[in-house]
């Protein structure tokens, strides 16, 4: 079944984690072994190979390039003009992809159904991945013009936040609402069309994005606060909010985000029986909130700075999200609501958002 993928950090993968995604699975891993400059080196789970087999025939696709100033903890760059050049390297690494034929960029409806069409009908072997750009974080944006920019070379979807302070919003792990940048980016994204995507962003941010933002939104990558409290999981309240707007929200496959209680560094996904099927439930919320199976897809932000050390047990290769399918099945969700969820109300939202050129 063809799977839509709300969220993944490809270029980030391949520029400042240095895969090639272009190899196998087994190549990737025995060409980080000894490597220890990031945590989750040798224990990635995603490439194209792996893509084409979980059938993930397009994704949104992130650029991102976080700034932090002296102060800030995290990592990230040290001036908001270096954060734009990384983000302009990952377009460059897009671009390459789809010059070898890997990938194939989505900016309409016409590219987006013609894509669908395309993955319907040929091996996924033989077929392009397609992917939908989309900035997580919005430090890299220098100024209104670089907006404009991103905007010409195919940036459809934008959310403000990350992780910690930020230029235009503070995101998990932080507080307070909007700048007046942030408040500022929300009218420049509605004139040209740009998806707000509020995943990241803190509770007072939300409600204040919401309120300024009459646009379309969605949430790429994120789970239920009922099920795993925490302040990066959305509310009863938020979700409704969303749909309200007619939103979905993609499912996080991030284990921390599935089992309550996770202590970084010492749980660990067999320790909690973190495998697949945890995320039931969340999908079962959300359509429970909404009394249908139209507003609930996948995100799964897998090799998002995380490894297997931090992915569900019998998901240690990305060609596993298949199986899902089945999970849904065994848990009593009929074909149709199966196809929604894996697929189909992306590709409904974005056709009612997006037109035809």
């Amino acid at each position: 079944m063809l799977i839509f993928d709300a969220h993944l950090d490809l270029s980030m993968n391949a520029v400042e984690w240095n895969r090639d995604l272009t190899q196998s699975l087994e190549d990737v891993r025995r060409r980080e072994q000894g490597l220890n400059d990031k945590l989750d080196r040798g224990l990635g789970v995603l490439t194209f190979e792996e893509m084409r087999k979980a059938e993930v025939g397009i994704c949104i696709a992130t650029q991102i390039g976080r700034y932090v100033g002296q102060e800030n903890p995290l990592p990230g760059w040290n001036s908001p003009e270096i954060a734009w050049a990384v983000t302009q390297s990952q377009l460059a690494w897009y671009r390459e992809m789809e010059r070898l034929g890997q990938l194939v960029q989505i900016v309409n409806r016409n590219s987006l159904n013609r894509h669908v069409e395309l993955w319907n009908t040929s091996p996924a072997a033989d077929a392009p991945i397609g992917y939908i750009l989309s900035l997580e974080g919005a430090d890299s944006i220098l100024t209104p013009s670089h907006l404009e920019t991103a905007y010409e070379y195919g940036l459809r979807a934008l959310g403000p936040a990350h992780y910690g302070a930020g230029r235009y919003s503070p995101g998990t792990g932080a507080e307070g609402g909007l700048s007046a940048l942030g408040r500022d980016l929300l009218k420049q994204m509605l004139q040209l069309g740009i998806v707000l995507d509020v995943t990241h962003l803190t509770d007072e941010a939300f409600w204040e994005a919401l309120e300024l933002f009459d646009g379309p939104v969605w949430a790429s990558h994120n789970n239920c606060r009922s099920l795993v409290p925490h302040q990066r999981q959305f509310s009863d309240e938020q979700i409704k909010a969303l749909l309200e707007r007619d939103a979905v929200i993609g499912m996080a496959f991030d284990a921390w985000m599935m089992h309550e209680g996770w202590e970084r560094g010492v749980t660990t996904p067999r320790s909690a029986g973190v495998d697949l099927e945890r995320i039931v439930p969340h999908i079962d919320h959300i359509c429970q909130l909404a009394g249908n199976a139209h507003h609930v897809g996948i995100g799964t932000d897998l090799d998002g700075g995380y490894g297997t050390e931090q992915t569900p047990y019998d998901l240690d290769r990305y060609s596993k999200l298949q199986s899902l399918v089945g999970i849904l099945a065994k848990r009593g969700y009929g074909d149709d609501d199966t196809h929604s969820i894996m697929h189909g109300n992306w590709i409904r939202r974005l056709n009612q958002i997006w037109s035809d050129t």
